[in-house]
């Protein structure tokens, strides 16, 4: 057997079924036309942000990375929760602004960015997060056949990492950001070319469930900065700290104590460098704030044994939630938190896979886990499914198509 990651707090049962925002499973995908189908909860998401709020400095705004899950209702639920939204692509620049956003609060990181994609930002005026010198150059030569002041902030490259991070997005060679040596002249460029200063960005890292590892690469980042500042001689109007914090997923994850940080993180502003005084300062959050308020629900369509093994196949599968199946960046698969959604208050009783639907072997949802006892018709939910699961998946693989997704 192997153990099944812990199921996210806050979700119920009604008549023996899984119940999310109240309402039985197997409503919610009659509602909405069947399964596959992607739920969010939306007290979920407003209860994680309203505790990290309670949690960290007042002076830190929390922003919300769109990469994460960009479904449009979620997105637009987001505006009225968060502080400002961070993009990575031209498509999701257009998602916000149609939500509603405020140009003034959006910032636009990437190492790829098109010359039209930095066209549409400046013209949007939002803030540019500079990945290299030649990025730079070309947003000051945009701005200037536009005439427009650009936004400009850069991306920074530290010498540091986030230790335990499942992603690591600082330190060493990486195509992310400008190596910390590099910065000073290039936003002293940027400022003598007229460019609205809008300050750093430093991403070390994320998904990591060590509170002190956080606490660190925090204290890195401060210090960093104020050395930086220092060296371009004008003061800091904002840097972004990037995120970080990571949620549980697999048997014996813990989920992080965000108090402990934001106390740690309280005293360090107590003892700023006079150079980050008067610095607006926020997290860039994703997976943090929306991870564990999704849960992916797919049908059973076959109970099958081989080899002395049962197999409960799916009608969904890793087209739609690639994470889960292992195949999208994880060394060794494990077990997501799994249940039968139509029988969670039923006592497991049986070792069994579960299975997507795709004609390969890499489509496995959950390996050798004990569940109740479950056949065609009842339904399978996977949980922490709110981040990096239907936007991020090959929907298209095999003529699948996507799933549906709503939000309660």
């Amino acid at each position: 057997m192997k153990p099944a990651g812990p199921i996210p707090e806050g979700f119920g049962a009604i008549d023996g079924e899984l119940a999310i925002a109240g309402r039985k499973v197997s409503d919610l995908v009659n509602g909405t036309g069947g399964t596959p189908l992607f739920v969010y909860s939306r007290d979920f998401v407003r209860k994680r942000v309203a505790d990290l709020r309670a949690a960290m400095p007042r002076r830190v705004g929390i922003h919300y990375a769109v990469k994460a899950n960009p479904f449009p209702p979620l997105v637009e639920e987001m505006r009225g929760l968060v502080d400002g939204f961070d993009v990575a692509s031209g498509g999701e620049l257009t998602l916000v602004l149609s939500a509603g956003a405020d140009p003034a609060a959006v910032s636009f990181a990437g190492p790829g960015k098109r010359d039209a994609e930095i066209e549409q930002a400046i013209t949007a005026g939002i803030t540019l997060n500079l990945e290299s010198q030649g990025e730079a150059r070309r947003a000051l030569v945009i701005a200037e056949r536009l005439g427009i002041t650009p936004r400009l902030a850069i991306r920074v490259n530290p010498d540091f990492e986030l230790r335990g991070s499942g992603m690591k997005m600082g330190g060493g060679a990486k195509p992310f950001g400008i190596d910390a040596k590099r910065v000073p002249a290039l936003a002293r460029e940027l400022i003598a070319g007229g460019a609205a200063w809008q300050g750093l960005h430093i991403f070390a890292g994320s998904q990591s469930l060590d509170a002190d590892a956080i606490i660190e690469a925090q204290a890195n980042i401060l210090e960093l900065a104020g050395r930086l500042t220092e060296a371009i001689g004008t003061p800091l109007p904002k840097l972004n700290m990037g995120g970080g914090l990571g949620i549980p997923y697999f048997d014996r994850d813990a989920a992080l104590d965000i108090r402990v940080i934001g106390r740690r993180l309280t005293e360090r502003f107590d003892s700023l460098p006079a150079a980050l005084e008067a610095t607006a300062f926020s997290l860039e959050l994703g997976r943090y704030l929306v991870g564990e308020a999704g849960v992916y629900l797919s049908r059973i369509l076959d109970r099958k044994e081989s080899h002395g093994q049962i197999f409960l196949v799916t009608d969904g599968g890793l087209h739609h939630q690639l994470a889960a199946s292992g195949n999208f960046g994880t060394v060794v698969r494990r077990n997501y938190p799994v249940a039968i959604a139509s029988r969670f208050t039923s006592e497991p009783e049986e070792e069994v896979n579960v299975v997507g639907c795709l004609c390969t072997p890499l489509d496995r949802l959950a390996d050798q886990v004990l569940l109740p006892r479950a056949g065609e018709g009842d339904i399978v939910a996977i949980f922490c499914a709110g981040a990096y699961g239907a936007s991020a998946s090959p929907f298209a693989f095999l003529g699948q198509g996507p799933a549906r997704e709503t939000l309660v």
